[in-house]
């Protein structure tokens, strides 16, 4: 018997499992609480659970995780700065590169150089008077990143030496987007360099957690890491390109959720913790996003498996909007019961602010906690100094903030210490709700009741155990709407691409409320709205089964709540292999000089030019297949690589009927035997 182990590490809880490989039987599992002050606490603690003989004799070990994906919709990451070569400041303003793209002016500087399109010539900045005139400011960064125009076509001269030098002046690493990313926008591949510098430390600290976990229980397997193609990579290579693992653990579902159906179409709705992940299987095969991901407002320009990460899980905070009704955030808390569980000290925290008769507008029902110990301090203000200060010695109430570190809530401003993960809260969510109503009780209940009595308070109504289970009631409401409204959303973006590429709108948005408000209703009247899906639900996550079924209902779907459900993804992990992919572009021109055409291949080393068709179509394949074969075995593959190669024609006709070739491309593909 082969024997892999899986691990899934999510913003909320951290899954291990043992598996059969060649059975695809489960031996065990483990579930715990992912501890993100150190990873390797809460990996250790669900492999604790797994048959020690196990551990040991495992073969195989893959790991994934939603940290890169939480990272991104929560706006954390560490200070990385961007160069971009070959255009100038004003070009990405009318591009509305900020908006479309979070190329931020904060962090992103622009060289104007004048290489050519066809690669044939290559122009470098003054590099001296270059880092005499930014130094400073590129030093004022955790890491450093570049992307140069026309990099497919000139083999990325100024990125490569970028690169060395800024290594060399500033000690930061630097990561170009050559190394990541291949295509023509430049600032899809600009904001894939820079979201990959950010995610440096998180991926980091991941494989750091995982390795050390492993290796304390005798496990000598190498760690693979899924990445966002539903293909697995080496520990090493994940530390170079974490931008490889933003959807991670969602790619896992989708992996995991073939072992549950034999339906050709379905829909994966992984819900944790931090988010819930949908993806759509349509004839047998993921639907893959060939544009590149775009997650948490960063569009990149990684292809991968198509999958919609939505700010709804367990732990998005609940709180009160301005028309006293209550409403879903997406930023993660610590639910309180669990909060109260490590800190006894909240229950009568709360117990006294109850006590207290007054309304308020801000959510003194929240604490908040030391989440991690900054590295450097000194890069944070006085009054980020102060709160840091205040609740080392362990979690305080909003209420308290004034009197006990003088800091006045109308300016207290926390957002950096909360995106950058220093500091965190502990507040209501559908955890909580989930303690109240008896569906999960794994923490202390009396804190989820405490806090949602001084929600009722503020909502001015009664005090009493039905209005308690009303308000329940209503948040479950709230989380099986999103959970339909989420779907949905995939779903037109993926039916109608061209209309909804940016989401429904506000019309569409209307009719999708009331198709949910009317979902019960057989009468129609004039006109009634519905949406129906005849792809199956598959149901994946812990909580899943308290909200998807009435979201199907919705739908009209059929569903399906997966077996060891709560433990896909480190399911899903076990089945990744290793894959890759290159693409060559053949450029045709004509030559006046000549009489005829010549082609330019655009060789990963650089540009060169054929005069003959069938050698630059011959000469782009072998180079595609070198690149893929070198990619598969950079990703971790050993052992014998089987690699194909074709030729991809895009063509068009004038309004003539004559054909005219648009482009061509070598694609070729490695994987292993």
């Amino acid at each position: 018997m082969r024997i892999g182990i899986g691990i899934d590490t999510g913003g909320t809880c951290t899954d291990a499992v043992a598996m059969d490989l060649d059975s695809g039987k489960v031996l065990a599992k483990g579930k715990t609480e992912t501890t993100r002050e150190d990873l390797s606490v809460g990996i250790a603690n669900a492999l604790d659970m797994l048959p020690p003989e196990y551990i040991t004799k495992a073969e195989h070990v893959a790991l994934s995780t939603t940290l890169a994906t939480n990272a991104c919709i929560e706006g954390k990451g560490c200070r990385a700065k961007l160069v971009i070569f070959g255009i100038h400041d004003e070009y990405l303003r009318r591009m509305h590169a900020p908006e479309n793209y979070n190329l931020k002016p904060d962090y992103v500087l622009c060289v104007d150089t004048n290489s050519s399109a066809d690669g044939l010539m290559i122009d470098e900045p003054d590099w001296d008077s270059l880092f005499e005139e930014h130094g400073k400011w590129l030093a004022d960064s955790d890491a450093l990143c570049a992307v140069e125009l026309w990099s497919d076509d000139t083999g990325a001269p100024c990125e490569k030496k970028f690169k060395i030098l800024a290594e060399e002046k500033t000690g930061r690493r630097c990561i170009t987007a050559n190394e990541l990313t291949e295509g023509i926008n430049i600032f899809a591949r600009g904001a894939t360099a820079l979201l990959n510098a950010r995610l440096l430390p998180v991926v980091r600290e991941f494989t750091e957690a995982a390795s050390k976990a492993f290796r304390e229980r005798g496990c000598k397997a190498d760690i693979r890491i899924v990445r966002s193609d539903g293909c697995i990579m080496s520990e090493e290579y994940s530390l170079i390109r974490p931008v490889d693992t933003v959807l991670s653990g969602p790619a896992a579902s989708v992996l995991a959720g073939k072992a549950v159906t034999n339906s050709e179409n379905y829909i994966i709705v992984d819900m944790g913790g931090t988010s819930t992940d949908v993806s759509i299987v349509s004839g047998g095969k993921p639907v893959r996003d060939e544009n590149g991901i775009n997650v948490g407002g960063w569009q990149t320009s990684v292809r991968g498996i198509k999958v919609a990460p939505f700010n709804l899980g367990g732990d998005s905070a609940v709180r009160l909007e301005k028309n006293g009704r209550p409403a879903l955030y997406p930023r993660r808390v610590k639910p309180i019961c669990a909060a109260a569980s490590d800190w006894p000290e909240i229950i009568p925290e709360l117990e006294r602010l109850l006590r207290k008769k007054h309304f308020n507008i801000f959510p003194l029902h929240e604490f908040f906690f030391l989440a991690k110990e900054p590295e450097d301090i000194s890069l944070f203000n006085s009054e980020e100094r102060k709160l840091i200060d205040y609740v080392r010695s362990g979690p305080k109430s909003l209420e308290s903030l004034d009197e006990g570190a003088g800091i006045d809530l109308y300016s207290l401003n926390s957002e950096r210490l909360e995106s950058e993960g220093i500091i965190m809260r502990c507040g209501l969510t559908p955890t909580d709700f989930m303690h109240i109503k008896g569906d999960f009780v794994r923490y202390d209940t009396r804190a989820s009741v405490l806090a949602a009595r001084f929600m009722l308070r503020n909502m001015r109504l009664e005090d009493t155990e039905e209005n308690i289970a009303k308000l329940a009631d209503e948040v479950y409401g709230l989380v099986e709407f999103k959970m339909y409204q989420d779907i949905i959303d995939l779903s037109l973006r993926q039916t109608h691409p061209e209309a909804f590429r940016n989401g429904p709108d506000e019309q569409v948005s209307f009719l999708v409320r009331n198709a949910w408000e009317n979902r019960n209703s057989d009468t129609a009247g004039i006109l009634g709205e519905k949406f129906f899906s005849g792809y199956t639900l598959i149901g994946i996550g812990a909580p899943t089964h308290l909200f998807l079924p009435e979201a199907a209902k919705a739908l009209g779907a059929e569903y399906i709540l997966a077996e060891n459900a709560e433990v896909a993804n480190a399911i899903g992990a076990l089945y990744a292999k290793v894959s890759s992919t290159a693409r060559v572009n053949i450029t045709e021109r004509y030559s006046p000089e000549i009489g005829g055409f010549f082609y330019i291949v655009h060789a990963p080393d650089g540009s060169f030019r054929v005069e003959q068709k069938s050698e630059a179509l011959r000469l782009a394949r072998k180079a595609a297949e070198k690149a893929a074969e070198a990619e598969a075995r950079a990703r971790g593959a050993e052992g014998p690589i089987v690699t194909d190669s074709h030729i991809e024609q895009m063509d068009t006709f004038d309004k003539w009927g004559v054909r005219a070739v648009l482009a061509r491309v070598a694609v070729a593909e490695a994987h292993m035997l």
